[in-house]
């Protein structure tokens, strides 16, 4: 009989105890598939078409505003020589390229972290001096006796969109010389070192008055899209898709439509 009761009394003791037990707090669990977020912080290193370098200096700066810890490195240069350095295994975690064929060659190479989104895209003009003193009015003006002339190398997504206007236009230039990339074909005329440029409406807006940009309508059929991608090989993939996911809100896009890029 003692035996019984000492079992009934440890049991009613074990009892209170589990009790006093949940009217304390709840233990913590973790929801359903509920591992946190990766951080988004850290260093970033953006590589990216050089036309894109006014608009995403300040993006950069924004992004950063927004994620306290973060830092974001840019590469300005022709997409086809960053597709390039990509490739040949450059450390970098995005890039935002000013043409499909030059994104497509980091894809073939399986360097792009999932399917590039095409953010903006871009048309060409003229590039003229203020005041357009040689009275260019369309790509036929351009092959007039004694005027010099730039266009962006072939290969550099400037020059395969001139190439495609010019024979739109059937007009036969010939360059003084080639850019390798639309900066530098812009500088040209800023410099008076040419009296007219194939550059990219935004380039045009962007010189802050220092050149005129002439509209030609074979411009419309070459049109250059801008893809965007975080890289695989990326050693921040957090923050990498996470600044590709900020150039793709509605804020950003407008703030690049604002400087002249057109929405997809």
């Amino acid at each position: 009989m003692w035996k019984k009761r000492t079992v009934l009394a440890f049991a009613a003791v074990a009892a209170l105890a589990l009790a006093g037990c949940s009217s304390g707090k709840k233990a913590t669990t973790t929801p359903s598939g509920g591992a946190s977020s990766p951080a988004i912080n850290g260093t970033i290193t953006v590589l990216a078409a050089s036309s894109l370098t006014g608009t995403f200096t300040k993006l950069g700066q924004e992004f950063e505003a927004a994620h306290p810890g973060t830092k974001v490195t840019f590469s300005f240069g022709a997409s086809s020589t960053l597709a390039q350095q990509i490739v040949q295994g450059a450390p970098a975690d995005v890039f935002a390229s000013a043409s499909a064929s030059t994104m497509k060659t980091v894809t073939d190479a399986n360097d792009a972290s999932g399917t590039p989104t095409v953010f903006v895209r871009n048309q060409l003009v003229i590039a003229v001096p203020p005041g357009n003193p040689k009275n260019i009015t369309g790509l036929a003006d351009l092959i007039k006796p004694g005027l010099k002339v730039v266009e962006c190398a072939k290969g550099v997504p400037c020059g395969d969109a001139a190439v495609k206007a010019l024979a739109a236009a059937n007009v036969k230039l010939t360059p003084v010389s080639f850019a390798q990339d639309v900066k530098s074909a812009l500088s040209t005329v800023e410099l008076g070192e040419a009296d007219a440029a194939l550059v990219y409406r935004t380039d045009a807006i962007a010189s802050g008055g220092k050149v005129t940009g002439v509209e030609f309508p074979e411009s419309a059929g070459a049109i250059t899209d801008y893809p965007i991608a975080a890289l695989a090989h990326s050693s921040n993939m957090a923050t990498a898709q996470a600044f590709v996911d900020f150039i793709l809100q509605p804020t950003s896009i407008a703030e690049l439509t604002a400087a002249g890029f057109q929405k997809p």
